[in-house]
């Protein structure tokens, strides 16, 4: 599964976690994880990858179902 914009969005609200510390510990440029998170690039996706790694060692669960997406926090 491929995480979405909005469940990035979602568990770094749930965490408390800021854009640039987020950033920094996937690795990544904090404007490259801005412009993925309002829908303006889709980042490669060894990047997604390191981003989704970060927040489920964080306590993120991201899940897909027959509605939709989501994330669950919680460990």
């Amino acid at each position: 599964m491929s995480i979405t914009a909005a469940q990035v969005r979602g568990a770094r609200a749930m965490l408390a976690m800021h854009q640039a510390d987020l950033a920094k510990a996937a690795g990544i440029g904090r404007s490259t994880l801005a412009t993925f998170e309002i829908g303006e690039t889709s980042p490669h996706p060894s990047t997604l990858e390191r981003i989704q790694t970060v927040l489920e060692d964080a306590g993120a669960t991201f899940i897909e179902t027959d509605v939709g997406v989501g994330v669950l926090i919680g460990r």
